[in-house]
């Protein structure tokens, strides 16, 4: 056994889920290695994709997944989707050759590490044939309990040595969950005491709490809401508002915004979340509970951060009201305002204009109608783009493990890799993804992987030919702006996924929605494309009030 396969061999005893990359002469032996000790392995035609499907893959399992990469290039290659990952602290391994340091002249030599670094990504690497097994575990670890993103270079000088006898790896033992002080429990308590409309809002860093956020929001009186990335957590709460921020229902806007407390259990309260400070009314305390220090108030003014996990806080926050005796109370949770959400909250109970032509449907209308089509036991990923209201909104999701949203890096393009690499994840659930017709574009490359994988994959393709975003807020009246670089001949989606041997259809009205249900019917195993001709809502609203931010 060589470095190389003692490397594969160990990641795969310390219990990484699946693996994805693009394979070459750099990391042809580790990746064959991770296969032959039973490691599933999946095969992009781009890293880019394979390091978003592994970023999915991972949000979605809970389990630690793998990137392997080519020196160099293929590392660069999957620069964008590692970046996502890191700022997303994903648990993720990049397995990425290394070009040896004395190949000064390779055409592979680059600053590994640097570019890592750059992208919020750590960096170890593996030293010699000695130390292999340790710093393969040092990797792992760091992913796992810092909850990081971990590029592991693999110098080519290195990986062919023999291996030395060693022990199978050390198990990793998962850090405890940090507790907040109890000086912090006692003034989040006595904020809660103090309040008449609290409202806790639920992050990705909260996912794993929803028992005890939601025991706490009882006994206080709060309305619970989640961030976008934590869409479906609060499912089947009567007093749940959906998500916070820019896809807010209007009511869960005008509520969350009538709040006088505000606790964000592992959520950033960042400008998406809160709509740039909008939905915080004067006078509203604002607390944040995170794992991290720097976190706290890293986006807007706090009156109170813990440091601490979203569980243990919410536990010990009730363990004290209850202590103290405080009894529970009515609060924000008042059968008028439980009238009001059960009429109003959800999307599907907003009145709208429906612009729907003879060629074109109104995005919404095309998304409400697949709602009730597609089965409920679904996975729903989003692309970036002007159209990611409609599936955010409309697209309905059975808990917060049916919904994949890689938005941190804000890239165009990750939408079909994310639906990928979840679906693989979750392989009883049907994979729905929304994206628009230039993020599909630039993944299309993987509708082969898809294909080959045999994925049921419903692509909503929301087509306007154009860059949506852009020329909804560069093109306002009055500014006369040239359009001509945002706005491309219309494509045929559906023509382009029968080429690579998915199904196709394309959708302008209600009624050409039937050919859904048919496929539906057929017990599928590919990809359809659904090409819808949408019309103009004259852009996002929540998109255009983001631009203005910037």
């Amino acid at each position: 056994m060589n470095v190389a396969e003692l490397v594969g061999k160990t990641l795969a005893e310390l219990g990484v889920g699946h693996s994805f990359g693009v394979v070459g002469s750099g990391n042809f032996a580790v990746t064959n290695a991770l296969i032959a000790s039973g490691v599933p392995y999946t095969a992009a035609r781009h890293e880019g994709g394979a390091a978003t499907m592994a970023d999915a893959y991972s949000r979605t399992s809970g389990k630690v997944s793998v990137l392997s990469v080519h020196q160099g290039c293929g590392l660069t290659n999957a620069a964008t989707g590692i970046g996502e990952a890191a700022k997303s602290r994903t648990p993720m391994i990049v397995l990425a050759a290394e070009a040896a340091p004395s190949a000064v002249y390779s055409n592979f030599a680059m600053d590994q590490d640097g570019l890592a670094g750059s992208i919020y990504a750590i960096s170890e690497r593996v030293h010699s044939s000695q130390s292999a097994v340790a710093d393969t575990v040092r990797a792992y670890r760091r992913a796992v309990n810092d909850r990081r993103t971990v590029v592991l270079n693999l110098p080519l000088n290195i990986q062919g040595l023999e291996a030395p006898e060693v022990p199978a790896a050390t198990e990793i033992v998962p850090m405890e969950p940090i507790r907040p002080s109890r000086a912090a429990v006692r003034a989040l308590a006595v904020l809660i005491e103090n309040a008449r409309r609290p409202v806790f809002i639920a992050g990705r860093g909260g996912r794993g709490a929803k028992a005890e956020i939601l025991a706490l929001a009882r006994h206080s009186g709060a309305l619970v809401a989640t961030s976008a990335v934590a869409k479906g957590l609060f499912n089947g709460e009567e007093f749940s508002l959906g998500i916070s921020g820019g896809f807010s229902s209007p009511l869960a806007a005008e509520l969350i915004s009538g709040a006088d407390l505000i606790v964000g259990f592992g959520c950033a309260l960042n400008m998406w979340t809160m709509r740039h400070g909008r939905l915080i009314s004067d006078g509203t305390k604002v607390v944040q509970v995170d794992l991290e220090e720097p976190a706290l108030g890293a986006n807007r003014p706090i009156d109170l951060g813990v440091v601490g996990d979203s569980a243990q806080c919410a536990r010990d926050v009730l363990e004290y009201l209850e202590a103290q005796r405080m009894p529970m109370r009515e609060g924000y949770r008042t059968s008028a305002v439980r009238q009001r959400i059960d009429e109003g909250a959800n999307w599907s109970h907003v009145d709208y204009r429906d612009l729907s032509t003879e060629d074109c449907i109104d995005p919404r209308t095309l998304t409400k109608a697949l709602d009730e089509l597609l089965p409920k036991e679904r996975l729903v990923s989003v692309d970036s783009g002007n159209f990611m209201g409609y599936p955010s909104q409309f697209l309905s999701v059975p808990d917060e493990h049916g919904f994949c949203f890689t938005q941190a890096f804000q890239a165009i393009g990750l939408g079909l890799y994310t639906a990928i690499g979840a679906a693989l994840a979750q392989p009883g659930r049907l994979p729905v993804l929304g994206t628009g017709d230039g993020g599909f574009h630039m993944a299309i490359a993987e509708l082969d992987t898809a294909v080959r994988l045999k994925l049921p994959l419903v692509c909503i393709v929301y087509n306007d030919a154009a860059y949506g975003a852009e020329v909804h807020h560069f093109g306002e009246p009055g500014t006369e702006q040239n359009m001509d670089s945002v706005t491309f001949p219309d494509s045929d989606f559906a023509a382009i996924g029968r080429g690579f041997g998915a199904d196709g259809i394309t959708v302008r009205t209600l009624a050409d929605l039937a050919a859904v249900a048919e496929w539906l019917g057929s017990d599928p195993d590919r990809p359809l494309i659904i090409d819808a001709k949408i019309a103009s809502d004259g852009g996002a609203w929540w998109l255009a009030e983001a631009f203005k931010g910037h």
